[in-house]
C-alpha cells in the first residue's frame, strides 16, 4: 500500500485549469525549463544489456615508404574499449479518485499530471547529459562535463579555457550527434523514451495513515550516454559571468577557436549543435550588434530548420537550456 503525504493534486490545483465554461485550457508551467538537446540527440541501444561497449579509436598504425627488395614493418593501430552505463528516471503520479469524479475532464486532469511528470523527466537527464557523473553516483550515467574536465588530458585539446578562475563560471558546448559520434543510450531489448505504466485504481494512505482510492500511473525512462569520438565535441569552460555580464568577455573568439575543434567541420556526418544558456545567448547577441555605422557584418544568423526558425553560428543551431549552470568550477 502507498503512502501520500502533500505531493498530489488538490480541487484548487483543477480549478485553475478550468476556464470559466469548465473546460480545460493549456497548462502554463512557470517554471519549465527548455531541454532541446532531446530534440537533437540520436538514441542507440545497448549492446550489452544496460552497458553499451564499443572501441575507440586511440591511434593509427604507421605507414612507410616503399623501396624495392625492401619489406613492409609491421604495425598496427592502437585501440580503446570504452563501457557506457545506463541509468533510469522514474516518476509515480497519484490522483486522488474522488478528484477524477468531482472534474468535468477527469482524463484531463491525469493527462495535466503526466506532462508535469514527463517535464521534469527531460529536465532531469538534460541536465545529467552536462553533469551527469556515474562515478561519484553510480545511479546516473557519464554526462559531458566529466569528461571533458582536464585540459591535460588526450581530449583536453578540445577544451576552450576562456579564462574565469572563480566558480561562478559557465560554458558553451559544441556536440555533434550520430551513430559514431555522441549519443543518448537505452538498454538492450527496451524502447527509448519515457515508458507509462497505467496502475488504475490503487489503494493508497495518506500521511495519517487512513485510506482512500487514487488513481495511479508510473513513468520510467532508462537512458545513458555514449561519446564514440571525443574530436566531435569541444568545450568552452571558464565563461566567467561576471565579466560576462560586463560584455568583457571575447565570446566570438572563443567560439571560433572551439568551431575549429570539431572534426565534424571537416567530415559529413552528424547532427551538430549548440547548447549555452540564457545569460550567454544574450551576450552573443548583444555582441553581434555591431557599432559601427558601416560595419554590417552578423555573426549570428536566423535559419528555419525543421519547420522552426532558430538562431545560428556558421550555420550550427544555437540551443538555448536551462540545463547549464552559472556556477561551475574552474576546468584546469
Amino acid at each position: 500500500m502507498a503512502t501520500l503525504g502533500n505531493s498530489f493534486v488538490d480541487l484548487i490545483d483543477v480549478y485553475k485549469l478550468q476556464d470559466g465554461n469548465g473546460q480545460f485550457v493549456p497548462v502554463i508551467e512557470m517554471l519549465m525549463e527548455m531541454t532541446p538537446i532531446l530534440d537533437d540527440a540520436i538514441a542507440v541501444e545497448c549492446n550489452k544489456g544496460t552497458t553499451h561497449l564499443h572501441t575507440v579509436r586511440a591511434g593509427l598504425p604507421a605507414v612507410t615508404w616503399g623501396r624495392l627488395y625492401k619489406g613492409v614493418p609491421n604495425s598496427k593501430g592502437a585501440t580503446a574499449q570504452v563501457e557506457d552505463t545506463t541509468g533510469f528516471v522514474e516518476g509515480l503520479s497519484t490522483v486522488d479518485k474522488r478528484l477524477l469524479e468531482l472534474s468535468t475532464n477527469g482524463g484531463a486532469v491525469r493527462l495535466s499530471e503526466a506532462q508535469a511528470y514527463l517535464e521534469s523527466m527531460a529536465q532531469e537527464v538534460g541536465t545529467k547529459v552536462f553533469y551527469g557523473n556515474s562515478a561519484s553516483d553510480p545511479e546516473e550515467f557519464m554526462g559531458l562535463a566529466p569528461r571533458f574536465n582536464d585540459k591535460s588530458a588526450a581530449n583536453g585539446g578540445q577544451i576552450v579555457d576562456a579564462g574565469g578562475t572563480g566558480s561562478d563560471n559557465t560554458s558553451i558546448w559544441f556536440v555533434t550527434w550520430g551513430d559514431n559520434q555522441c549519443n543518448l543510450l537505452y538498454p538492450k531489448g527496451t524502447q527509448a523514451g519515457v515508458q507509462r505504466e497505467d496502475h488504475g485504481e490503487q489503494r493508497v494512505t495518506d500521511g495519517d495513515g487512513n485510506a482512500y482510492y487514487a488513481m495511479e500511473e508510473k513513468f520510467t525512462w532508462h537512458v545513458g550516454m555514449a561519446v564514440k569520438d571525443w574530436r566531435y565535441v569541444s568545450r568552452i569552460a571558464n565563461i566567467d559571468t561576471t565579466a560576462l555580464a560586463a560584455g568583457t568577455v571575447a565570446l566570438y573568439d572563443f567560439m571560433r577557436k572551439a568551431y575549429y575543434k570539431l572534426q565534424s567541420r571537416r567530415v559529413a556526418g552528424g547532427k551538430m549543435a549548440i547548447y549555452l544558456n540564457t545569460d550567454v545567448l544574450e551576450a552573443l547577441d548583444a555582441l553581434a550588434t555591431n557599432a559601427g555605422a558601416t560595419d554590417s557584418f552578423i555573426r549570428l544568423k536566423p535559419m528555419e530548420i525543421e519547420g522552426k526558425e532558430v538562431m545560428t553560428y556558421r550555420g550550427i543551431p544555437l540551443r538555448e537550456t536551462d540545463s547549464l549552470i552559472n556556477t561551475e568550477a574552474r576546468v584546469v
